[in-house]
């Protein structure tokens, strides 16, 4: 083959690999809120002003939460009889029953652990993936 061949080979492959990436990144879901956006029902009447955005699902929040965690493993997560709360590193997902399955509130988590807090309290760290330390000699070493 000529230098000329070898380089319309090249960006042919070039031009293939950005469109499958292209295709990857506008069509895949690649953290929590994508994979809630792309697998349950938008419920605008639900969200919570412009913070958090509501979906729904017809399923119990264990179920809901099961799908989630098995797709995306949270760095922390509380479950008590008011929900489920699950904290990744930038968001929050909150799933609370509704009569006939459940709400789910995404919302960053710089509003989401204000509002949250006197739920969750000590239950949710804070940092990428990880819990608090508690204080004392010898801490954060």
């Amino acid at each position: 083959m000529t230098y000329r061949r070898w380089l319309v080979v090249g960006v042919a492959l070039a031009v293939i690999g950005a469109l499958v990436a292209a295709f990857a990144i506008f069509y895949g879901n690649f953290s929590p809120r994508g994979y809630v956006q792309d697998h349950y029902a938008r419920a605008t009447s639900r969200d919570i002003g412009a913070d958090a955005l509501a979906y729904t699902s017809g399923k119990a929040p264990s179920q809901v939460s099961k799908e989630l965690t098995d797709a995306w493993r949270p760095a922390d997560q509380y479950v008590d009889g008011s929900g489920v709360y699950l904290r990744y590193d930038d968001d929050s997902v909150v799933i609370l029953p509704l009569a006939a399955g459940s709400v789910i509130l995404l919302e960053r988590m710089t509003t989401a652990y204000p509002r949250y807090h006197s739920r969750v309290g000590t239950h949710w760290g804070w940092g990428r993936g990880s819990t608090l330390r508690g204080g004392g000699p010898g801490s954060g070493k």
